[in-house]
């Protein structure tokens, strides 16, 4: 039983969801040739992580009447313990933050402008994703728009590991300006199709409720066969094209090409699995599971051959 409360505290207080940011983030500098950024970037990258999802739906679980599910149900049975643990992890990434602003401020003057705007408009999207996440711009959210919210997710994600790593190696590094390069945006385009079909799935868990309270996501707007050969399928195509011409610019061998092709493989197996009634630790341990196996696969690709 404790075993259970230890793997539902590790997926529920989302930090697999850190770990997938890092390993993507790592993924990111090897398969575009770059260093690795130091620890610092990587610490910001997963307690930021952890910080942003647990406020949200901590957040959004006490201001709107929601469907007791069993990640609902942990949060309000660990109420006093995620409150603390939000606390240090606040104080640590400000701490952090604070460090690595005093270490790299001289280099902000000399990375590209366009570099700059950029990143704000992920962190940007990133906020009016929630709408209690901004309170004083009133009461929207791109999350109540059900078609547009796994694309604005993957998008956050994608630029969070596709983006941000390169941009933190142009920052320590002046004059690279390796965030505008053609590849770094083929690199956010596979990874921004590949999580959005991430999230599209994961809006199936939650159709019943959505329909309910007429959220038009994918799944309630056009049904799971449609859903699937009409959206999943054609952006699993795209996503691995992009892939494909990047990795032709990158000019990887075959072994590397078809070991990084295999998530997909995975995705289209788990899809046909997809009409069958699965838990909460189901989606956020399989389906979201395959952005840790994206970014394995493209690491050992990277370092093993």
């Amino acid at each position: 039983m404790k075993g259970i409360d230890e793997i539902k505290g590790f997926f529920y207080g989302n930090y697999f969801y850190a770990i997938c940011a890092v390993a993507l983030s790592i993924e990111c500098s090897l398969q575009l040739g770059l260093p690795l950024n130091n620890v610092f970037y990587y610490l910001l990258i997963g307690f930021a992580t952890i910080l942003y999802y647990t406020h949200a739906y901590y957040i959004e679980i006490k201001r709107t009447p929601t469907t007791l599910n069993d990640r609902t149900a942990w949060y309000l049975r660990n109420k006093k313990k995620i409150e603390k643990r939000q606390l240090i992890l606040t104080f640590l990434l400000a701490t952090i933050t604070l460090l690595v602003v005093n270490g790299l401020q001289p280099h902000f003057s000399k990375v590209n402008t366009k570099s700059w705007l950029i990143l704000f408009i992920f962190f940007v999207i990133g906020i009016a994703y929630y709408k209690h996440m901004h309170p004083f711009w009133g009461k929207w959210g791109l999350r109540n728009n059900g078609l547009i919210k796994p694309l604005i997710i993957g998008w956050v994600w994608a630029g969070t590991v596709s983006f941000s790593p390169v941009f933190f190696y142009d920052l320590s590094n002046p004059g690279q300006d390796k965030s505008l390069d053609t590849l770094t945006g083929l690199l956010f385009i596979k990874n921004w199709l590949f999580i959005s079909i991430l999230c599209i799935l994961f809006d199936i868990k939650d159709y019943a409720n959505d329909a309910n309270q007429h959220l038009k996501t994918w799944v309630v707007q056009f049904g799971l066969r449609k859903t699937l050969f009409w959206v999943i399928y054609p952006m699993t195509i795209l996503s691995v094209l992009a892939y494909w011409i990047f990795a032709i610019g990158q000019e990887f061998s075959i072994f590397r090409i078809l070991f990084n092709s295999i998530p997909y493989v995975l995705l289209i197996t788990v899809c046909t699995f997809m009409h069958q009634r699965k838990s909460i630790l189901y989606y956020l341990a399989i389906i979201d599971g395959l952005m840790l196996v994206k970014a394995i696969c493209g690491i050992t690709g990277m370092l093993g051959n």
